[in-house]
């Protein structure tokens, strides 16, 4: 560990929940720490620090240089920490905002509502099912606000097109279409650099496997199945929890999935893959690559009156029996919306509001655990090459 590393740790008591709480006033400033200093955490940070009455107070990140960089850009005051256990044991830290890879999602999540903060973590909340049913009860017991990085359902079209399917415009939906598209060539490991002085790698294993330092999986983790799963977590869990809203279902009977790692090769997740899922009475069907990000990530609901096209960019309904049968051209539709703004602001500005007022934000744990379940059941079918059923 270098010296300048070496004074961004902090001694302090062990955590307990008690000591940690405090009631906010309604105009009492939240103080928020960052945990895991990625790209989408500060982000995030940045969402936070522009609403009336937050500051960022704390920082933390097991790479120096990241650290230096977000208190440069996001917090000049805010004090650095390493170890995110002892942020977590400072008394004016209210709430903190993970974004660490997704294997650090539950161990950070319990730690951090049993200090007693309130937290924004990342999606999937969970690295496996197991994990699902833990964070779950440390979250209930300890009381804490929790919002999961979903943010379609802060998002005021997805909200919107959420009222329709609910008021029976689409009629009976028996097929959900899923797809997200990227492009990741050109992501081949002689791209990625680290400092390995200024990382402390074993920190950021975690529980992972031992290993040797490897700036493609430090910075692509979500594609090497010791910290993230892939397609299925990182991106179709997104519209997985859509699904679950909308359907007013999130518990699969199996699913099963097929596909390989065609062309990136330096990746351990697929970079192509089609993945289904079968719920009783409607079925959902992933496919996604990274060689071709044309039309990007889309939800399509198929129903006996109407069929609905969802996105980030907006929605349209299109109306069943018009367009003459086999034509290929979609009808006027009946209903469409574009977005505004990204969602996250919304889903940010929730928590911090939920923060104040103690509800449960629009994205809650346990929307959270059955998104991720579902993807993580996917990934388990893909890896076993066979039908995998949910056992709860």
């Amino acid at each position: 560990m270098t010296t300048n590393r070496r004074r961004f740790l902090k001694s302090g008591a062990a955590l307990t929940a008690l000591s940690q709480r405090r009631v906010l006033g309604a105009n009492e400033r939240i103080r928020i720490g960052g945990i895991g200093l990625g790209g989408r955490c500060r982000y995030l940070l940045n969402l936070a620090r522009q609403e009336p009455g937050v500051e960022i107070v704390a920082l933390c990140d097991v790479y120096e240089p990241r650290l230096e960089e977000a208190r440069a850009k996001i917090a000049p005051t805010a004090e650095l920490y390493v170890d995110y256990r002892r942020l977590l044991e400072r008394n004016d830290v209210d709430a903190v905002i993970i974004g660490s890879p997704d294997h650090w999602h539950v161990p950070m999540t319990i730690d951090a509502v049993r200090a007693g903060k309130d937290a924004y973590v990342e999606k999937p909340l969970t690295k496996t099912i197991e994990e699902g049913p833990e964070v779950e009860r440390a979250v209930r017991e300890s009381r804490r606000v929790v919002q999961v990085g979903y943010q379609q359902r802060s998002w005021e079209h997805f909200i919107e097109a959420e009222k329709l399917i609910a008021a029976g415009k689409l009629g009976d939906i028996t097929l959900v279409l899923a797809s997200w598209y990227q492009n990741y060539l050109g992501s081949e490991p002689g791209k990625y650099k680290v400092d390995a002085a200024k990382l402390d790698w074993k920190r950021w294993l975690g529980s992972a496997p031992d290993q040797p330092v490897d700036a493609l999986r430090y910075h692509r983790w979500r594609w090497f199945w010791d910290f993230g799963g892939g397609h299925l977590t990182d991106l179709y869990s997104h519209y997985c929890d859509v699904i679950h809203w909308y359907m007013r279902a999130d518990t699969p009977k199996h699913a099963q999935a097929d596909g390989g790692v065609y062309l990136l090769k330096h990746l351990q997740c697929p970079d192509t893959i089609n993945a289904s899922w079968d719920y009783g009475r409607f079925q959902v069907v992933y496919n996604g690559t990274l060689i071709c990000r044309l039309e990007g990530g889309n939800l399509i609901f198929r129903g006996a009156k109407a069929m609905m096209r969802i996105n980030r960019d907006g929605f349209a309904v299109y109306p069943e029996g018009v367009v003459p049968a086999e034509k290929t051209h979609y009808p006027p539709p009946l209903a469409a919306m574009t977005s505004a703004h990204d969602g996250t602001i919304d889903h940010m500005r929730n928590f911090l509001d939920c923060v104040r007022n103690r509800k449960e934000p629009n994205a809650p744990v346990q929307a959270g655990v059955t998104a991720a379940r579902a993807a993580h059941l996917g990934n388990l079918a893909y890896r076993k090459g066979t039908r995998v059923d949910l056992v709860i």
